[in-house]
Parts: C-alpha cells; structure tokens; sequence
C-alpha cells in the first residue's frame, strides 16, 4: 500500500496525499450485506448538540461486518472492498454454501484466498481461531474481550496485537496502546494485522476534504470570548492560560482520567500508562 502525492496545481492540493486504491477490486457493495444508516450528527432527540464538530458529510451506506463467524467455517476472498465507515479495508467472503460475509481485511489478503474458521486451521493471515490454537508471539487482530460476542478489540486499519503468554484457562495479549490484558483462551482472533497500514500518513490537505468526512470546523478556547470558553477573553490568544486546558464546561482535559471501570482492572497486567514510562 502506497501514498500517492498530488501535483500542486492549486494551495489546497499543495501536501495533500491519498492512498493508493490498487488492492480493491470492485466499487459496488453487495446490497444485501448493506442497509442505510440514520446518521444524528451530533445532536440529541431535542435537537441540541451533544458531540461538538459533526454534521454534514456524504451520505453512505453501513456495511454489515461479520465479527463472528460460524463454527468450521471454509469459504474463498471474492473481492477487496473500501469501506466508508472504517479505516480498514473489507473483504467479501462466499463460504462453501454460497453464503456472503464481509470481514475485516488482513495485510496481504488477496482474492482467491482460502479463509478458515476452525481449530484445526492453518496457522496463516486471515485465519481466524481461539487463542489456545495459536502459537505464542503470534501478532492477531479482530480479537473477542467475551467468548462468543464477537471481535471488540483491534480492528482499526494498520493495527496488532501479540499473544506473549497462555496457560490453560488464560492468555495474555499485549494490545496496541502497550496494555497487556488478561483474555479468555476461548475468545477467537484473526491471524495477522489488520491492511491498509498508510491510513495514519494520510495527509487531508483542505478542510473541505474534512468536512466530505462529516467532520465540521474546531474552533480554539483562547480565540472565543471569555463568557463562550475558559481559555477565552483577553489579548487575542498571546496570553498564557493561569489553570491546567479545560473543556468548554470547565472540565480538566489532556491528561485527565478518563477510564473508570474498576471491575475489569484485575485483568489488566500493564496498563499501557505503564507501558509508555518504559
């Protein structure tokens, strides 16, 4: 997977960058895995806005991804598809009773390769087993926190994960932000690392490219007026702020805690808070 740069012929196209789209293989969705998305762009049932900076954006159809795939499954990689929800690329799946399934696409995956779902299968990218099937130090991606429910954890484009220990009853995967957490060896994952790696280069260029995404304007708190935001008031912006950044309400942010679920810290070995003071 390749960036492609565009010539400067205008400001806009000036950096801008793109990947390249070489590995998908059709355009046009299978309408039967696809249904329309009621989109609330970032307001409540009253109208009011809840989630700042979104509206807007081309309109686009949900692809139903299977995060779960049924017991002994065999099937073949028809095609490479882009997927306007995600940032990973999908794969269109027909299993042995002519049956579709999009999944997630792996790094590398082609059409015409054979995708399996068993604990007898290959030990091969795309291939998708319970963690006590798997060697240690293998690199996974799509992985189930409950066996059963489905992949929940590393599903983003360019991402993995690596199962570093197992015993009978657990197994310890080091995820992406570093944390190595305690899972089920019953909980399934999906060999290799989720494509499109060059999604994070990505250079938008415009904001009107932002804006295509759903993505609207961010306005800075020291450029608003002292009664709109914390930051606000004074000589333009030149002025240091005298308290740690806060959220337009007053709350801390940058840095603030933000995880409370304390029932699931006992599955935690090392945070990943740990992790980067190493």
């Amino acid at each position: 997977m390749a960036i492609v740069k565009y010539k400067p012929t205008t400001n806009a196209r000036r950096g801008m960058t793109s990947q390249d789209v070489d590995q998908i293989t059709t355009h046009k969705p299978l309408r039967s895995l696809t249904h329309s998305i009621n989109r609330s762009r970032g307001r409540n049932n009253q109208g009011r806005i809840t989630t700042r900076h979104k509206g807007g954006g081309n309109q686009r159809l949900y692809r139903d991804i299977s995060f779960i795939l049924p017991n002994d499954f065999s099937g073949v990689v028809e095609h490479i598809e882009y997927d306007p929800n995600r940032s990973a690329r999908i794969a269109r799946v027909k299993d042995v009773k002519g049956v579709y399934f999009y999944i997630l696409a792996a790094k590398g995956m082609k059409q015409g390769q054979k995708i399996e779902a068993r604990s007898e299968a290959p030990i091969e990218n795309g291939n998708r087993l319970e963690l006590k099937d798997m060697p240690v130090g293998s690199f996974v991606h799509a992985i189930e926190l409950t066996p059963g429910k489905g992949a929940q954890l590393v599903r983003s484009a360019g991402t993995s994960a690596q199962l570093v220990a197992k015993d009978d009853k657990n197994a310890q995967v080091k995820l992406p932000s570093g944390e190595v957490r305690i899972l089920s060896v019953e909980c399934t994952a999906t060999l290799g690392s989720v494509g499109n790696e060059q999604h994070q280069n990505i250079s938008i260029g415009k904001a009107g490219r932002n804006r295509h995404r759903g993505i609207r304007p961010s306005v800075r708190g020291v450029v608003m007026n002292a009664v709109d935001h914390p930051h606000g008031g004074g000589d333009g912006g030149r002025h240091r702020m005298a308290k740690a950044p806060r959220t337009p309400w007053g709350q801390k942010t940058l840095g603030a805690k933000t995880r409370h679920n304390k029932s699931t810290d006992k599955y935690i070995v090392r945070s990943r808070h740990q992790a980067k003071r190493r």
